[in-house]
């Protein structure tokens, strides 16, 4: 990939992750809104067809190859949806301690009783069990039930329409979180070429283990953290994923709202100690779906994730269907960079420094984080061919942009979600003057460093070898580079 006429630079080590949908699929959108941010594109395949899709991915991989920058795509599988069926005459009111019984029967409901066609939540159903429709709105709690039926009392609520969702806190329901849509939705999204696959409803490790059977290494995985039950196995789920999304929306239904920041920023803390990518997602700028900006809560929202150690923040409906997707790429471009010059960010990303593990890989790059601070270096340099250099020195959130070159497009892609991670696709290098050369020219190529300035290099000798970083050299920058 040949560098760019005019190199795009970030002013910002925080990613950006936008969804695309009605608002933001022409090519030339998807080309604003690269330019005005975006690292990785997120397909959701709750909407849209397998023809969207496959345009949209066209569009971005022609954007890439125009900008000479590796731009990420994630795939989103939608995943289970519960929700009840519908009722005869529109809507129905509800008062507190109202009888609604819940069954198998798709017949229309009325005000005694609607359809709920999902047999595993009765099978995993107990009386004094909650179940919560429309995002919580409404609340009804078990008073009997068996395997074909859930009699309930409203607790709170005072409406019910069509196809609600239905939650179910605190139960670990007999669900595989790959239905046969999902199934479908991966074939293709790993035929056409995606570098992420975002996989929802993930309750237990073996829901993830399943999954990365089935990708067979043709893209990374993703783990939506979403329900309750996955918290409680976070370190096995974080250690068979390569990256986790802290997905706020569905954590807010079942969970007290109080306790989803500190559930943020322990899966934060516990994803940077493994050294795998973190999304913090759901409603950031929501009013900017309909307001051309947002509102001061919000902007303090998008900080605490940029705080917590965040390696990107993630936009859905304010780009895929918002009136103002643009703007609100420009806002969380503006807010993370904001914060990450502010000097409290950066006592406390140096205070949070996971400890490095005993290996001598670990070694080399806590020294090249720190060497980069002490001589202030422009940039740090990794030379890559599976990403775990370059995932190490993210590890470590560097003050400076991690420029990472690599031989594997599809490795540079995936790390474009990735903390400070600029990636740039070379031809590979065959000795240790190539190497420095190389990365002096690029860094200087692509604004990340000027004449006269140092970068801190890490590799591994023999090169092409995955994983042994044992190398770290300071190189100048050259007007001629």
């Amino acid at each position: 990939m040949t560098p760019p006429t005019t190199p795009i630079r970030r002013n910002r080590l925080t990613k950006i992750v936008a969804t695309l949908g009605p608002a933001s699929s022409t090519p030339a959108m998807i080309r604003t809104l690269f330019e005005a941010g975006v690292d990785v594109f997120r397909l959701n395949f709750s909407h849209g067809t397998h023809a969207d899709h496959g345009e949209r991915l066209a569009a971005i991989r022609a954007v890439e190859a125009e900008l000479g920058r590796p731009i990420g795509v994630m795939a989103d599988l939608q995943g289970p949806k519960l929700r009840i069926a519908t009722f005869a005459d529109g809507p129905i009111t509800l008062t507190p301690g109202h009888r609604l019984r819940l069954d198998l029967s798709r017949e229309p409901g009325d005000l005694t009783r609607v359809g709920l066609p999902h047999p595993e939540i009765f099978a995993a159903m107990a009386p004094g069990a909650d179940l919560l429709l429309d995002d919580g709105r409404v609340r009804l709690r078990v008073v009997d039930c068996g395997p074909e039926f859930a009699d309930t009392v409203v607790v709170s609520g005072t409406r019910l329409s069509d196809r609600k969702g239905v939650n179910v806190p605190g139960v670990m329901l007999p669900l595989s979180p790959l239905t046969a849509k999902d199934r479908e939705d991966l074939v293709f999204a790993l035929d056409q070429g995606v570098d992420w696959v975002a996989l929802s409803f993930v309750q237990r490790p073996e829901d993830v283990a399943e999954a990365r059977r089935l990708i067979a290494g043709r893209a990374a995985l993703l783990s939506k953290l979403e329900k309750p039950q996955a918290i409680q196995h976070l370190d096995s789920i974080i250690e068979l994923s390569d990256g986790v999304m802290v997905a706020r929306g569905d954590l807010g239904v079942e969970l007290p709202p109080e306790d989803v920041p500190s559930i943020q920023k322990r899966i934060v803390q516990e994803a940077r100690r493994a050294g795998k990518p973190v999304i913090v997602a759901t409603q950031m700028l929501e009013s900017m779906v309909s307001a051309p900006a947002p509102t001061r809560a919000e902007a303090s929202d998008v900080a605490t994730a940029v705080f917590d150690g965040a390696d990107a923040v993630m936009l859905s409906a304010e780009t895929a269907s918002g009136s103002y997707p643009v703007e609100a790429v420009s806002f969380m471009d503006r807010i993370t960079g904001k914060i990450e010059r502010d000097p409290l960010y950066r006592a406390i990303m140096d205070a949070q420094q996971p400890e490095p593990e005993h290996t001598a890989a670990d070694a080399i790059t806590s020294a090249a984080h720190q060497v980069s601070h002490t001589i202030q270096a422009a940039a740090i340099v990794t030379y890559t061919t599976s990403g775990s250099t370059t995932l190490r020195a993210a590890r470590e959130r560097p003050e400076v942009p991690i420029l990472c070159l690599t031989s594997s497009q599809e490795t540079a892609r995936r790390l474009a979600m990735v903390f400070a991670v600029h990636g740039v696709v070379i031809a590979d290098v065959t000795n240790f003057s190539e190497m420095v050369q190389t990365a002096t020219r690029t860094a200087f190529a692509h604004r990340l460093a000027a004449e006269g300035q140092r970068l801190v290099i890490t590799a591994g000798v023999p090169f092409g070898t995955p994983g042994n970083t044992n190398i770290l050299r300071i190189a100048w920058v050259e007007g001629n580079a």
